[in-house]
């Protein structure tokens, strides 16, 4: 995923956009303030999300961390492979660490995100 085109959430969870299909996955900003993550919980697929709300949680060796569906609409896919190596979450967060994807019912959702410039000033005010 091209960076430049993703929007940002302030709760670190970016999304891709192709058609009607949103990717989500968590910032590399995220994973460095997890650290070592040993454990997420992924969402079923067919289940129904709703924008800014919990859809699974991802664990580091010193936290839980909720993850928050910036969209509303159905889990289309997941990406099942995260559950046995989260690794990917920490080495590649916005191509094979991708989370899940959703099947949008609201696409206007997705006008209130930040780009990836505010997104990084966004992180900058965070970590002071």
């Amino acid at each position: 995923m091209d960076q430049a085109n993703l929007k940002f959430t302030k709760t670190h969870e970016w999304v891709g956009v192709e058609g009607e299909l949103a990717t989500v996955g968590i910032t590399d900003f995220a994973v460095n303030q997890l650290t070592d993550l040993v454990y997420i919980d992924l969402p079923a697929v067919g289940s129904t999300c709703e924008a800014g709300k919990v859809f699974g949680e991802v664990e580091s060796v010193k936290a839980v961390s909720d993850l928050y569906s910036p969209v509303s609409g159905e889990i289309a896919e997941v990406n099942e492979s995260l559950v046995d190596d989260q690794s990917p979450l920490s080495d590649d967060p916005f191509g094979t660490g991708w989370i899940t994807k959703i099947k949008m019912s609201n696409p206007a959702e997705l006008e209130q995100f930040m780009n990836a410039e505010d997104y990084q000033k966004f992180c900058e005010s965070e970590a002071h």
